[in-house]
């Protein structure tokens, strides 16, 4: 796609700064491996650096773990010397930052060779690949985005998060109120300053509901037919919400299960196919939907499992794996029912869609994104039948079959046979890579529990 690699026009800055004329600082962001934003404040004078050569990054900005170190296995950073790729600014992106005043910027990059070329391992350029293999096949993806997160205070308790008090009510909600409009009252001066924000900066944020536990929310961002800006919205949707929480005394998190005894937290993907002429593909008008809608299930239940570590990429996204985070265990199906993995969500024939719930708000949506439609072109190329739709809990009538366990799902991620040829076995290594370090990173430590319970004991 050719927006990933064309930079933002000088007459979209000056536009932008004639509009803005107090702008005094830039944040030039990239989303790294992680779905981590990073990169560089620089004083509003060095914008047109950015269109005219791109500024420099090292290319291992992309290959960091989730402390933002290098890993030696990967063969970046101090290893291969740690280059710089010039990298340039994504056309629509460029936007007030609102929670920091308003002299405050903010604009997304994307990083390529030095002949313009794709750098292969810019997680946009990873979906705008899967974008391209089903345009070749006359299909474009109409997709959007939801992400469910919770507001909490700034100190611990016990050593332990605890729900935020709603600004307006200064009550702290204490039940799970799903849908309850007195709790989204609460938290207006949050959620309402949340999409002010995202209209400021071109994000498409329109719906919040409260979610399946105190203080759980869900933003809704609308569907498009590009996936890549798809997933820009949703990174920049993350720091508007984290950003405005803390303009509040909050904190925002995405952790995927901050709470043992609460739902998890998703980033769930809706998806259809249109054709040359806008059709969706996945209606034929009937309540079924069409053989390409199942075929597009069909890959995405193949593919499920050697994709775990990329719906789940930390070891606290398998704290929300498990029967009670509302979060399906086996690569399952069915119309209008949330226990399944793949849902068809109720609703006129002409939007009909499918729903994919298994990835955590902690994943990285870019990644998430490509997984998603390259799972949808296996299943397109190989006619894959997906097997009879359940109704009722999936729960209870399909064994557990996908890994729920981190080492687990690491080593079905090594030996997965579809989805590395869709990211190139090189970024397949690179991932697996970095996720292994994290992991045993992880186990190295030893917890308070840990002590708690052996030290004395054994």
């Amino acid at each position: 796609m050719n927006e990933t690699t064309t930079p933002v026009g000088a007459d979209e800055a000056a536009d932008f700064l004639a509009r803005h004329p107090g702008i005094r600082w830039i944040d030039a962001m990239v989303p790294d491996i992680n779905g981590i934003l990073r990169g560089k404040r620089m004083d509003v004078s060095g914008l047109s650096k950015l269109y005219k050569g791109g500024l420099g990054l090292p290319g291992s900005t992309y290959a960091l773990d989730l402390m933002g170190n290098n890993v030696d296995s990967t063969g970046m950073g101090p290893t291969d010397g740690d280059p710089d790729f010039p990298c340039h600014g994504v056309p629509g992106t460029l936007a007030p930052v609102p929670w920091m005043g308003d002299d405050q910027a903010q604009v997304l990059m994307t990083m390529s060779n030095e002949d313009k070329s794709p750098w292969w391992l810019d997680v946009r350029h990873i979906v705008a690949a899967q974008v391209a293999r089903l345009a070749e096949m006359g299909k474009t993806p109409m997709v959007a985005i939801e992400l469910e997160f919770y507001l909490t205070e700034t100190e611990f308790r016990d050593g332990r998060p605890v729900a935020a008090r709603a600004p307006f009510s200064g009550v702290r909600p204490r039940d799970t109120q799903c849908y309850l409009m007195d709790e989204l009252d609460g938290f207006a001066p949050v959620l309402n300053e949340i999409i002010d924000s995202c209209r400021a900066q071109n994000v498409p944020a329109d719906v919040a509901t409260i979610e399946y536990a105190p203080a759980q929310f869900e933003i809704n961002l609308h569907h498009t037919t590009d996936p890549v800006a798809a997933c820009d919205h949703a990174v920049l949707l993350k720091r508007a919400v984290k950003g405005v929480a803390a303009r509040h005394g909050l904190v925002a998190t995405f952790m995927a299960r901050p709470f043992p005894d609460l739902s998890g937290s998703g980033t769930h993907i809706h998806l259809s196919l249109l054709d040359d002429e806008g059709r969706n593909t996945f209606d034929d008008g009937g309540p079924a939907g069409t053989d390409l809608l199942r075929h597009a299930i069909g890959g995405l239940a193949a593919t499920m499992a050697e994709a775990m570590p990329v719906f789940a990429p930390n070891a606290n996204s398998y704290r929300r794996i498990s029967p009670t985070g509302w979060v399906p265990l086996a690569p399952t199906w069915g119309y209008n029912n949330r226990t399944v993995a793949l849902r068809i969500p109720s609703g006129e024939t002409k939007a009909r869609r499918l729903e994919h719930r298994p990835a955590g708000a902690d994943a990285n949506p870019y990644l998430v994104m490509a997984t998603v439609l390259a799972g949808v072109h296996h299943g397109l190329v190989n006619r894959i039948d997906p097997g009879p739709a359940l109704t009722g809990n999936a729960a209870t009538q399909v064994p557990n079959s996908l890994p729920t366990i981190w080492v687990d799902a690491l080593r079905a991620f090594d030996a997965a046979k579809i989805l590395p040829e869709y990211f190139g076995a090189r970024w397949w290594d690179i991932y697996s890579k970095l996720k292994w370090s994290e992991f045993h990173e992880f186990n190295d430590r030893i917890t308070p529990l840990e002590y708690d319970r052996f030290l004395r004991m054994i």
